[in-house]
């Protein structure tokens, strides 16, 4: 699985990273998210697709 963050629509709401810490990393200043890694690990795959559901700006999406 693969999973990109939209920088335009991520308004830095940080429940990606609450969901799934290991995955999303946020930026100091603004607080917006982007993945550590394009590619998500096999035992992330399930924290991933609850930090799409729970992103209010349909910001995170996976491939």
């Amino acid at each position: 699985m693969k999973v990109k963050v939209d920088l335009e629509r991520c308004q830095g709401h940080t429940l990606c990273a609450m969901r799934a810490p290991d995955v999303f990393e946020l930026d100091d200043v603004d607080g917006h998210s982007s993945p550590v890694s394009e590619e998500v690990p096999a035992d992330q795959e399930a924290k991933v697709l609850e930090a799409v559901r729970s992103c209010p700006e349909r910001a995170i999406s996976v491939s």
